[in-house]
């Protein structure tokens, strides 16, 4: 398997359209991928080689297109943009292709979202990887005012925030449509509740890069979660975290560690 596009599949959630792809053998254990804020699938996962990362381990893997990006429908209500919507797009591909249990790793937004379906669910989660988010999954992790202005500018020359411009140069490179991302980012940003952090009892890895001034402390994160342990992404922020060869070695023998003979 090459780094080039792959096939997307779709099903339909509550009437919204939602892309997805599905590769690798049947027989591996599947692992459900969940991107960030103003990336893609492919963007997210695909061009990073972590799909080919994974089937080349022997997983079968499955990776959306949230709402509001890639190929998904693109609403530009932020009433259709709840944490709880969204995770649910995730578990209704997983009912679709009658998966009982997966792996589950997401990246910063994403990592959220399966927080919210791992919750939801949770004995549908084998485990989970919370990637690019930290303690910023309880205590947030600032001002997404900001970015919402940022995608709404005329142009990126009109935005001054340093995030802001950095998420609006990130969706200007992936072409996507900003009202709906700011219509997502109104209401995604729901923190997940201290106190509901024991209910989430499987293995659970916090990977954050030492560089990333935005996910929060993943060491943190993990001592609040039951059964937490973290991993630094050494020399990387937020971007480009999400691509490093040492977050991938140490996912899979997170995977490994937690396979049942």
């Amino acid at each position: 398997m090459d780094t080039g596009r792959l096939p997307m599949n779709s099903i339909r959630n509550d009437g919204v359209h939602i892309a997805y792809l599905d590769v690798g053998p049947r027989s591996g254990m599947p692992i459900l991928l969940v991107h960030g804020f103003a990336s893609t699938a492919h963007v997210n996962w695909v061009f990073t080689g972590w799909v080919k990362t994974l089937v080349d381990a022997g997983y079968r893997v499955v990776a959306l297109d949230n709402r509001g990006h890639g190929d998904s429908a693109k609403p530009h209500d932020p009433k259709l943009y709840t944490p709880d919507q969204m995770a649910g797009d995730s578990l209704a591909i997983l009912r679709h292709l009658d998966i009982g249990q997966a792996h589950i790793m997401g990246y910063s937004m994403g990592a959220r979202l399966c927080a919210f379906l791992a919750l939801a669910e949770p004995g549908l989660v084998k485990t989970i990887v919370l990637g690019g988010l930290g303690s910023g999954l309880v205590d947030g992790v600032g001002d997404w005012n900001l970015i919402a202005d940022a995608l709404l500018a005329p142009s990126l020359d009109d935005v001054t925030d340093p995030k802001g411009r950095a998420f609006r140069a990130f969706a200007d490179q992936t072409g996507s449509d900003r009202r709906a991302l700011a219509a997502c980012i109104e209401s995604s940003r729901t923190l997940v509740a201290r106190k509901d952090l024991a209910r989430l009892t499987m293995p659970s890895m916090v990977a954050v890069g030492t560089k990333d001034d935005i996910a929060g402390s993943a060491g943190v994160l993990a001592e609040m979660l039951p059964n937490g342990q973290a991993f630094e992404i050494l020399n990387r922020d937020h971007m480009l975290a999400v691509g490093d060869r040492t977050y991938k070695a140490a996912v899979l023998q997170f995977y490994q560690d937690h396979t049942t003979p």
